[in-house]
């Protein structure tokens, strides 16, 4: 069997998981998730991860791969999709590859710049370093202002790289890339995207948003503080800090609640442009649609 792969993206909450899972099903298929917060352990219900159930039915990967306080990059990703592929071809397996986070599938796309080799004490000053954001912007706009003009001073992944390549290598970031192109990871990737009216992906949100909290939201934020603290990178994520603020006597539960649909139907309409302004030849049809468009493309 020649192995096949695909992606499914979409907004927050528009059935991509379920609509993979059923494929998967179908054609043998192994499932990648793409989603930021469903790579970490512990955090399950904020991320609206799979049920257990779903997980056995079908072998998933990018799910439950970190802890909350554990470093993860696109870099990792990468190497995470490679492996996932080898093993798809070792076991005679397809790849479905869904989620939210459709940035670490343009990686793949696009390819990545080749890093300097970066040691735990780099890592460890630079995080440092970002700390206080708006400084590390204005030492990165005075060593290298051409590169800066692409990057917002609130882009804490773009900053980081960019310090992080400065740091091991000693050489500016715009010369760093000149020197070192991107190279494709994929070549050639069915892309199919869930094409959601907004009205419905609300009250799709907000009926998960009660989910989520009547299986205890606010009981995994509790637990997900007294062990990681507020400090992770994780603990800033939608779900998360609209609890910590509840918690913090803030906000009243309702509020709350409101809090993080609206958040999440933010985080809905930005996955929605970048899906529709960064990739080309996809094919984007309402949910019920989308299995059979999938199956005549195979």
């Amino acid at each position: 069997m020649s192995f096949r792969q695909l992606a499914i993206i979409g907004p927050t909450a528009s059935g991509k998981s379920d609509l993979a899972i059923a494929i998967a099903k179908k054609i043998d298929a192994y499932i990648l998730s793409i989603d930021s917060l469903s790579i970490y352990k512990e955090i399950d219900i904020v991320s609206a991860k799979p049920s257990k159930e779903e997980l056995r039915e079908v072998k998933h990967f990018g799910i439950d791969e970190i802890y909350p306080n554990e470093y993860f990059s696109v870099e990792i990703f990468i190497k995470l999709y490679k492996d996932v592929v080898q093993q798809c071809e070792k076991e005679n397996k397809n790849l479905i590859i869904v989620g939210g986070t459709s940035f670490y599938l343009k990686s793949l796309l696009d390819g990545l710049s080749v890093l300097p080799e970066i040691t735990s004490l780099i890592q460890e000053g630079v995080q440092e370093q970002l700390q206080n954001l708006s400084a590390a912007y204005e030492l990165l706009q005075k060593i290298d202002p051409l590169y800066m003009k692409k990057i917002a001073p609130n882009d804490r992944y773009r900053i980081e790289k960019a310090l992080l390549i400065y740091e091991a290598s000693g050489e500016i970031p715009s010369v760093w890339f000149t020197e070192n192109p991107p190279q494709p990871i994929i070549k050639n990737l069915p892309i199919f995207n869930i094409d959601v009216e907004r009205a419905l992906l609300r009250e799709r949100i907000k009926k998960r948003t009660q989910k989520m909290y009547e299986t205890g939201l606010i009981d995994e934020v509790c637990y997900l503080e007294q062990k990681y603290t507020r400090a992770p990178h994780a603990m800033g994520a939608i779900g998360i800090v609209e609890v910590l603020d509840y918690l913090d006597g803030k906000t009243t539960k309702d509020e709350m609640l409101e809090l993080i649909s609206t958040h999440t139907a933010q985080l809905a309409k930005r996955q929605q442009t970048f899906n529709r302004t960064q990739f080309k030849d996809i094919t984007s049809a309402k949910l019920e649609e989308l299995e059979t468009l999938i199956f005549s493309s195979l």
